[in-house]
């Protein structure tokens, strides 16, 4: 072979590589995840959809259960109404525990929107594991739109017999 024509042979390889590489770095790899990305989108899109498939398929047992919730909540017209069913509550869980609730305090937060407000009740009960158990139980399984945000049970004596129990409860206020 000729210098020559090794050397254009060598240029044109040159060239050669060089618009290959071009061709990948910008018209295929771009494709290429353009591609996979729509690939990832698609397939979220088909999982949004399932899913608004079955919330609508179960859409009246939602509807049933959301009813159930909002009857359950805390007075949505009156705050000293909502309170009052506060206080019937936590005197209903007392009785039904055998606990000695000596105080409670209220206070209302409004919540991130104008729909709803919490009613925060400081609680101090005492009594034996077995009824501060109880109460705390009492408090869960009753339907008002109550939770235990905080437990704090401390003993009052060596033994450990009585003690003392603080509770953060929420009560939930949708407005109407």
């Amino acid at each position: 072979m000729k210098i020559n024509n090794r050397q254009q042979l060598l240029g044109m390889a040159a060239i050669g590589a060089v618009v290959l590489w071009a061709t990948v770095q910008l018209i295929i790899n771009p494709l290429w995840n353009s591609w996979k990305a729509r690939g990832e989108r698609i397939q979220k899109l088909k999982q949004q959809v399932a899913s608004g498939t079955n919330t609508l398929a179960h859409a009246d047992s939602i509807q049933k259960q959301w009813d159930n919730m909002r009857a359950h909540t805390l007075n949505g017209t009156n705050v000293s109404a909502a309170e009052s069913q506060m206080l019937t509550a936590i005197s209903r869980w007392e009785r039904d525990s055998n606990v000695t609730v000596s105080g409670w305090r209220p206070q209302w937060k409004k919540g991130d929107d104008e729909h709803y407000m919490t009613l925060d009740c400081r609680v101090d009960a005492s009594g034996d594991i077995q009824t501060l158990t109880r109460f705390i139980y009492e408090i869960e399984k009753d339907p008002l739109g109550a939770k235990v945000d905080t437990v704090d049970i401390t003993s009052r004596n060596p033994d450990g017999q009585a003690l003392t129990l603080s509770l953060l409860i929420n009560g939930l206020q949708i407005k109407q």
